[in-house]
């Protein structure tokens, strides 16, 4: 038996993006683990990574090319060939792109975080066939667009760094489930004295092993750190010498901020003011005396209507304070924008010769029932999808699944399992996982970059996201020299080789090694020089002026409110929030058998205040509902949901719950304040008990 140990990456939606070590006998990959050279990795991987060879030699694994001979959404296919494929593909494709191109879509997220099978050659493709443009909104746009009108870029605490910090606020996160190497360090910080904080709706895992939980209404978070702001500028916990030289409109800030009471903010929280208070002088006086005060601010603060303006406003409270100055001080909501990645020259958006239309990927259920318009432009008649499960991830799940239910609309599905999404597909087309492709990838949560080396052969007929894209092209007839590049010469240009960042990166160097850190200094704006217009830190924003936006901190209340819309409040009176399952990424993983049953089945945690008014015991099965839509749930009466509020951990496949359907149900289109994201957590809805 010949044994050999490839060196790969996670690619999933995960701040980690860990370094991973694939033992490989025989041509099967046997074991899966953590690189323990890896200084963020330390050798320990998540429960769903740990078992990625038993999703990639998954019993339900996707080998061949499908053709639908059912009704779509049955999920009836038969085995076909590639050729066939690809022949039955660019007979649809082509008379569509004859008369508008735009009618084409691509649908793509997060299904593998790679540089090269994520966006790359597919790109190429789509720009060369002047398809519409696909607007990727669905996860972080709202936090990143407010943190860069603020500090810049998305830039912040480096990881290896939080271990030091005194104090570290965990706000709109689960870091236990989401972002387990982050937990080791602030754990890390605990034991050698710093107090953690949780900030969340939901008393998670995370905050039940915190010193303190602040259980805020959801959607309020931008009023908490409003309030914040009033406490350290009235009690002057501030670094005034910061202030001075670093930012910028910091009167405007402090008149904006004298109008957030602590009575006022905490009322809109509906936590006590006295907590309020505490929080705010904890991280002022923290910060005073001269220690590093860390923020690790995640994605549930902005899936709201005011969510961009949440981070906005958490993002001023380390300039307010100098946390900046430490290297184990400040913020980290991602670390993407460190990375000098060169996605102009792997995507190649030169080959689109005319403007486009683009379409959001939040709103995709309304926009595949649109008719053609001169607003709209053509109806979308062709859609593929690849690395995305919208039947199962996006809002408004009803009118997602009528929209892919057109028989009118040719819909192609990359897939490695047959998902909820597969079920509406015309033609399924199998993909490779990351044990058998070559990618390299840039993180959110850390510095380095990674190399992912194929360590088996695709298994069956499955073909790599690039290969796909590739046979497309020729199929469509494009013989640009671009389609011909090897997924070694994409990788190869991922990185900006003249960036002192990249420290001249060499792609086979980087696939030996597996990682290389990024030149960054350990405090990156201790002295300033924030990529923002100005050079500071910017509590008042021209930019934001010119968007149309506030250019101050402010607040905007969730659409689905009583400060609102009162008559809606009154007929749906809970807020619903649906946060990731611990064993689950997204919607990867939720058919893996052992994941699977560690969740059991959906569940919907409330408080036993709305329980008993409803009527519900723990272990009764809850209809969800509102005017949307409606989903089951087995319900837990607990007190980690706070009264007033029902946690439905997510996202099942919508096949897999005994209604067929999922928490996105009840979710709705609607776009946050900036960045054109969904609003998830912006949710009311009514609980009963369901019917026997």
């Amino acid at each position: 038996m010949t044994t050999t140990q490839v060196r790969a990456t996670c690619p999933h939606d995960c701040p980690d993006t860990c370094a991973l070590l694939i033992t490989v006998a025989d041509g099967v990959a046997t074991e899966v683990k953590g690189d323990p050279d890896h200084p963020t990795t330390a050798g320990v991987l998540c429960t769903k990574v740990s078992r990625y060879t038993e999703r990639t030699y998954h019993a339900e694994r996707l080998l061949h090319p499908l053709r639908r001979v059912g009704k779509k959404g049955e999920g009836s296919f038969e085995r076909i060939s590639w050729d066939e494929a690809l022949d039955a593909i660019a007979a649809r494709l082509q008379p569509i792109a004859a008369r508008d191109p735009q009618a084409i879509l691509p649908y793509s997220y997060c299904g593998t975080m790679g540089l090269v099978q994520g966006e790359s050659m597919s790109s190429r493709f789509f720009h060369r066939l002047g398809a519409s443009l696909l607007d990727r909104t669905i996860c972080a746009t709202a936090g990143a667009t407010g943190y860069k009108y603020t500090v810049g870029a998305s830039i912040g605490t480096d990881l290896e760094q939080f271990q030091n910090a005194k104090l570290i606020l965990i706000w709109g996160g689960n870091p236990i489930a989401s972002n387990l190497h982050f937990w080791t360090r602030a754990q890390e910080a605990k034991r050698r004295g710093a107090t953690l904080v949780a900030i969340d709706p939901y008393r998670s895992l995370t905050a039940e092993k915190c010193q303190q939980h602040i259980a805020l209404l959801p959607g309020t978070d931008a009023a908490l750190a409003l309030g914040m702001m009033h406490v350290l500028i009235a009690d002057w916990l501030l670094d005034h010498d910061y202030i001075a030289q670093h930012t910028l409109g910091f009167e405007q800030l402090k008149q904006r901020a004298a109008e957030w009471t602590p009575a006022r903010a905490a009322g809109v929280c509906g936590i006590a003011e006295d907590e309020l208070v505490n929080l705010a002088r904890l991280y002022g006086q923290t910060a005073k005396a001269g220690e590093a005060v860390a923020i690790r601010a995640n994605y549930g603060v902005q899936r709201v209507r005011g969510g961009g303006m949440a981070v906005r406003n958490i993002a001023c409270l380390p300039a307010l304070v100098g946390a900046w100055r430490h290297a184990a001080g400040g913020i980290q909501l991602s670390s993407s924008g460190s990375f000098p990645s060169d996605k102009p020259a792997l995507q190649r958006p030169d080959l689109l010769k005319t403007p486009v239309r683009t379409i959001n990927m939040t709103t995709i259920g309304d926009d595949l029932l649109r008719p053609a318009s001169a607003e709209f432009g053509p109806r979308i008649e062709a859609l593929i999808v690849y690395n995305s499960n919208p039947v199962a991830v996006a809002p408004d799940s009803s009118k997602v699944a009528a929209g892919f239910a057109r028989e009118d609309l040719f819909t192609v599905v990359l897939e490695h399992f047959q998902t909820d999404t597969a079920d509406y597909a015309d033609i399924v087309l199998p993909a490779t996982t990351q044990l058998e492709h070559v990618d390299t990838h840039t993180a959110f949560g850390h510095l380095y970059m990674m190399a992912n080396n194929a360590a088996i052969a695709p298994l069956g007929e499955a073909k790599a996201n690039t290969e796909i894209f590739r046979l497309l092209a020729a199929r469509m007839g494009f013989d640009d020299p671009c389609f011909q590049e090897s997924d070694d010469q994409l990788a190869a240009k991922a990185f900006k080789t003249s960036d002192v960042r990249a420290m001249h990166f060499d792609w086979e160097a980087l696939k030996r090694k597996g990682w290389q850190k990024l030149n960054m200094p350990d405090a990156p704006f201790a002295a300033g020089a924030f990529p923002t217009p100005s050079g500071k830190c910017e509590f008042y924003s021209a930019a934001m002026a010119a968007d149309g936006l506030d250019p101050l901190p402010g607040y905007n209340p969730p659409y689905e409110s009583a400060a609102s819309n009162p008559q809606l409040a009154a007929r749906y009176p809970l807020a619903m929030i649906s946060p990731p399952a611990r064993n689950f990424l997204n919607s990867s993983f939720v058919n893996v058998k052992s994941l699977r049953a560690a969740e059991g089945e959906p569940q919907l945690d409330i408080h036993p205040d709305d329980a008993a008014a409803r009527g519900l015991a723990h272990g009764d099965m809850a209809r969800i509902y509102n005017d949307r839509g409606s989903f089951v749930a087995k319900a837990r009466v607990t007190t980690k949901a706070r009264a007033g509020l029902v946690v439905g951990l997510s996202v099942w496949w919508k096949k897999l719950a005994s209604d067929g359907k999922n928490a996105n149900e009840v979710t709705s289109q609607r776009l946050t304040d900036m960045g054109r994201a969904p609003t998830f957590y912006d949710t009311l809805v009514q609980v009963e008990k369901a019917a026997a």
